[in-house]
């Protein structure tokens, strides 16, 4: 069989950053522009590469890119399987991971050896993750960028760092090995690890074996809800995600992001209207844990007085509203919730870099000095009519870190008019729609008065925080010098926010194209088809054709 050119685009995603990460580390420390340069140029190669499957997939719009290693079949072989999903996965990774990498030039990674080598792996084990079309490769990237990221978290120097770090690579040596659990009770139910053969073997499975195989995929459901930051799994992230070193903590956003992919895409595929007696097993699980995920980041943010926390706890209320509304179970909500996470992600990755930059200007303890004086006022009084000066005089580079977080803010607190407010308008346009003429009435449900009630209460709490955290550390006037901040870090920032205005301004075109994915990804029979399609023969492999033991 003569695989087109084009095919090989799949496994560029992870070859390029691999080679790239282990070429870095034959060049020396001291090399540092050579190993910057070739980073660079890795990751704007990559940003192209994911660009071109995007085209390749507009082109033929049903198409599922399938990329067998070796020529080996389904199940038998390893796959990578391209989608509308997993490509808008690959941009958001390699567009946050430009961004992350241009803001880490400039300081962050001369603050320790081998970062650039580390996230480089980071990025390979991340599209791997989201390309794999088999559970067994999934534990295999899963591990790799985990195994990446326990070096950027411990990136930098500082007691706070290396004691959250290690928190951090205990509970995911925890996760692995639930992870581990849950794939080998899932084999030997069902004798694959194909994702697209486990949902044509699911609907045949005898009791015994069903029972077997929800078990190991509620066990690995418990590893990817602790990777996304579910409640009550979600103590580590706010401390873990704030002490990390900026870039790192933008980049920790999308890892949260991808226990969500994971989960979506599993749930979907081996639990939907075609899994027989398994459908919709654990629907009702998710919904409730990504609803009192929000309500555990509505508390959290309103308790942060560390502009880091805050956004950790803003990490938690994006995946907590995007799993609750993925779980609700309707096409017409996931696309929005898709669009929503796409934005929510690009606002938290900008909001980590930036809170590096305002913290640059101030004191060590400012946040609970300003907590201080706001709780127990100030004893130094002065005469109002001594006042001469009224107001302070803002430099322009506060004014430029202002308006980025507002921008962030907006984003977040889902505010109009930025992207933010159209995601979560447009889910709940979906979950109160009115159907057309000859279609029956959808009933709203007590669910869809839980999601509006959460999508607006965690808005309104965001808003207040982040309005509070705002005039705390940019309004009130403080002893503070203005921060040097280089253009290759303003740069990225505003890079990540014009990704947010590009959403904004062509809303109804990327709500289409999330919809669609959204819609292919409620009705996996293409996915499964061009996975276990013979390419020789062009017939598709019963389950009982091999793939066990």
């Amino acid at each position: 069989m003569v695989i087109a050119w084009a095919d090989h685009l799949a496994i560029l995603p992870i070859l390029l950053p691999l080679a790239a990460g282990a070429g870095l580390l034959l060049v020396e420390e001291r090399h540092r522009a050579l190993k910057a340069a070739i980073s660079l140029a890795t990751t704007v190669a990559l940003a192209g590469i994911v660009t071109a499957l995007f085209h390749r997939l507009e082109a033929v719009p049903q198409e599922v890119i399938v990329y067998r290693l070796a020529g080996w079949p389904a199940p038998f072989g390893i796959v990578l399987v391209v989608d509308r999903l997993t490509v808008l996965m690959l941009m958001l990774t390699s567009g946050l991971a430009l961004a992350s990498l241009i803001f880490s030039l400039v300081r962050w990674s001369r603050a320790g050896v081998h970062y650039l080598s580390l996230f480089q792996f980071l990025l390979m084990g991340l599209n791997g993750a989201f390309l794999t079309g088999d559970l067994f490769n999934l534990f295999v990237f899963f591990e790799l960028l985990l195994a990446a990221s326990y070096g950027l978290a411990l990136h930098g120097s500082g007691i706070v760092r290396v004691r959250a770090g290690l928190h951090y690579i205990a509970i995911n040596l925890a996760a692995s090995l639930l992870f581990l659990i849950g794939v080998s009770l899932i084999y030997s139910a069902t004798g694959t690890l194909n994702m697209a053969d486990l949902a044509m073997r699911i609907p045949g499975l005898d009791a015994g074996d069903r029972m077997l195989m929800e078990a190991g995929s509620a066990i690995l459901g418990i590893a990817f809800l602790v990777k996304a930051g579910m409640w009550p799994l979600s103590f580590w992230l706010p401390t873990t995600y704030a002490a990390a070193a900026p870039p790192v903590a933008a980049m920790f956003a999308i890892m949260s992001k991808l226990g969500i992919y994971v989960i979506l895409r599993l749930w979907l595929l081996l639990f939907g209207d075609a899994a027989g007696a398994s459908s919709d097993f654990g629907g009702m699980a998710l919904l409730a844990i990504g609803g009192a995920t929000v309500l555990f980041g509505m508390i959290g943010i309103l308790a942060s007085q560390d502009l880091g926390r805050l956004t950790g706890f803003a990490v938690l209320i994006s995946s907590g509203t995007i799993l609750a509304v993925i779980a609700i179970g309707d096409a017409d909500l996931t696309g929005p919730a898709i669009y929503y996470m796409i934005s929510s992600t690009l606002a938290i990755g900008a909001m980590f870099m930036l809170i590096e930059l305002i913290e640059r200007g101030r004191d060590p303890g400012a946040d609970m000095l300003a907590v201080t004086r706001e709780a127990y006022g100030d004893d130094s009084e002065e005469d109002p009519l001594k006042m001469e000066e009224i107001g302070i005089a803002i430099p322009a580079t506060i004014t430029v870190l202002g308006l980025c977080f507002l921008s962030c803010a907006l984003v977040l607190a889902g505010m109009p008019p930025l992207s933010g407010f159209i995601g979560k308008f447009a889910i709940l346009s979906a979950a109160f729609s009115v159907p057309g003429q000859g279609q029956d009435a959808v009933p709203v449900t007590a669910f869809t008065w839980l999601l509006l009630a959460l999508l607006m209460v965690s808005g309104i709490v965001t808003l207040m925080a982040m309005t509070r955290a705002g005039i705390r550390t940019l309004w009130i006037p403080q002893e503070r010098t203005t921060p040097m901040v280089h253009l290759a870090e303003i740069a990225p920032i505003i890079l990540l926010l014009a990704g947010c205005l590009a959403l904004t301004i062509q809303a109804d075109p990327v709500l289409r194209y999330m919809n669609a994915a959204a819609s292919a990804a409620h009705s996996p029979a293409d996915y499964v088809r061009g996975v276990l399609t013979d390419p020789e023969t062009g017939a598709i492999r019963s389950p009982d054709s091999g793939g066990g033991p």
